[in-house]
């Protein structure tokens, strides 16, 4: 293929050296590949062309991964101002790099430039939003959604609207708003923001907002469907799950051939409840992937069938020829915890890497120790703690600490809770830590420190966040948090609580 070199610009182009340069250009897969053909670019006489710098700079953007010190060298050594294409080109590579700020900085650049050489357009703002809600930075993503207003771009693409969203995807507040000034909808706008509920805990609002989408007659995608299915795991919501799960059949069949689709059905009705409907949509996929196996996996594990996840790790490679990866093996290992498997948790760990080419990270020892402390074997837990080749994190010292409760080792209880105040210091203190201190103390007849710990929590003030559970009830979720003195039912709550203790309380052997 010959590329007609350009007539314009400071240095007349040879058409065979110009052919050249393109020619390699295109075959580039790596940095030391682009700077091979910089050399020619240079030999050739084009490194001050603007066009030839441009191409340059786009194939350093490129590349997988970006070359984007070299990219960001080359355009401050443009002769001539860069144009927008290639402002966005940088702005947008840097925002899905390591330093998604720095794609801020081009577009400050670009708002800067002479109007003559370059603009923000419609591709610049979702590029720039992206790299604030990738960095943090809701505050500069606020000033360019003010600009996003003034140029008249929030009611009339589709990119900008889902960047904005997106944007304030951790703050359901803003989000909402965006999406109440969105005038034309679509299954992409629900999808962002159902997402943004479930991420702030509350899934019974992504819930709604998905029965607002049926109601204005917009087709769920295989996205918004899937993420649909993921709050009805969280809400616990078994009725609407089984709805969208149909929904999805009659509408299009085809949507039950996504593995993710597939995955969040599996984990929906194993939340719920139903294993049963969970294995028979797992045994119904055309394919499975290594994600679809590991959901199966923690779904096995989380209803107590350890032997059955155990099964996963051989046959998801003889079916479908698959090796278990690092979220995989963490499944077969909390398969492991729940059901006391201690031996056989210990040696899968041990075999990681050497069988499975993979390198166990910080939540597969987490998983073991958690085990480990379960069983009583506190020291061996202390022991991998020890011995863990990263930084043990707040998880792990949790789970000693929990053992401790259970068994009664309040000399290795001071250990976890001295260790787990080191990640406390910066966010103030947890009250959980301290209770579970109080009662090892109390359990160990040590009332004295028990009264002291006591006194420190009030004190210092010290809340704990209130546990929450919630369940379905007539395709009603409702929620329950612990030590609520509002809910509207708590007489009721209270009086079957009651029942339940009498139910529950020790029998004699006479009534054996």
């Amino acid at each position: 293929m010959v590329t007609e070199a350009p007539a314009h610009g400071p240095v007349p182009v040879p058409p065979r050296t110009w052919n050249r340069c393109m020619a390699l250009l295109r075959r580039c897969s790596s940095e030391r590949h682009l700077r091979a053909a910089h050399a020619l670019f240079v030999s050739g006489g084009l490194h001050r062309h603007p066009f030839a710098l441009s191409r340059l700079i786009l194939a350093a953007c490129s590349l997988r991964p970006p070359a984007l010190a070299y990219a960001s060298l080359l355009f401050h050594r443009s002769p001539s101002p860069p144009n927008s294409f290639i402002h966005n080109a940088l702005i947008r590579a840097h925002a899905r790099g390591p330093d998604p700020a720095a794609a801020l900085s081009f577009f400050r650049l670009l708002l800067r430039a002479p109007p003559t050489s370059a603009a923000a357009d419609h591709h610049s703002f979702p590029f720039a939003l992206a790299a604030c809600a990738a960095s943090g930075f809701l505050a500069t993503g606020a000033q360019i959604h003010a600009l996003v207003v003034k140029n008249g771009l929030l009611s009339a693409d589709h990119y900008v609207q889902t960047a904005l969203l997106r944007l304030y995807s951790n703050a359901t507040d803003g989000a909402t708003k965006v999406f109440d000034e969105i005038s034309v909808r679509d299954a992409v706008h629900y999808d962002v923001l159902m997402n943004a509920f479930i991420r702030a805990g509350l899934p019974s609002e992504a819930l709604r907002l998905f029965d607002h989408l049926l109601i204005s007659r917009i087709e769920p995608d295989e996205f918004a469907a899937t993420t649909a299915l993921t709050a009805c795991a969280h809400a616990g919501a078994l009725e609407q799950g089984v709805r969208i799960h149909k929904l999805v059949e009659g509408k299009d069949p085809s949507f039950l051939r996504d593995t993710f689709l597939g995955s969040a059905l599996v984990s929906m009705y194993a939340k719920c409840g139903c294993i049963n409907d969970a294995v028979d949509v797992f045994n119904a996929m055309p394919e499975r992937n290594t994600h679809m196996w590991a959901t199966m996996i923690g779904a096995y594990a989380m209803h107590g069938f350890s032997k059955e996840a155990m099964a996963c790790l051989r046959r998801m490679q003889a079916e479908d020829g698959l090796r278990p990866d690092g979220i995989v093996l963490l499944g077969a290992l909390a398969a492991c915890v729940h059901a006391g498997l201690v031996e056989e948790g210990l040696q899968l760990l041990a075999e990681m890497e050497a069988r499975h080419s993979v390198i166990p990270e910080h939540e597969h020892y987490s998983c073991v120790v958690d085990m480990l402390c379960r069983a009583g074997r506190l020291d061996e837990a202390l022991q991998l703690v020890r011995e863990m080749p990263m930084r043990p994190l707040a998880s792990v010292w949790g789970s000693l600490l929990t053992g401790c409760r259970i068994h009664g080792n309040t000399e290795l209880a001071e250990v976890a809770v001295a260790e787990l105040q080191n990640f406390a210091a910066g966010d103030g203190d947890d009250e959980g830590v301290y209770v579970q201190l109080s009662n090892i103390y109390l359990n160990a007849n040590r009332k004295e420190d028990a009264r002291r710990i006591r006194k420190l929590i009030g004190s210092r003030g010290i809340k704990k966040t209130p546990a929450c559970s919630a369940i379905e009830v007539d395709g009603t979720v409702s929620s329950f948090v612990a030590g609520d003195q509002v809910h509207p039912r708590r007489l009721e709550i209270c009086l079957m609580l009651e029942v339940l203790a009498d139910h529950m309380s020790p029998c004699s052997e006479d009534e054996l």
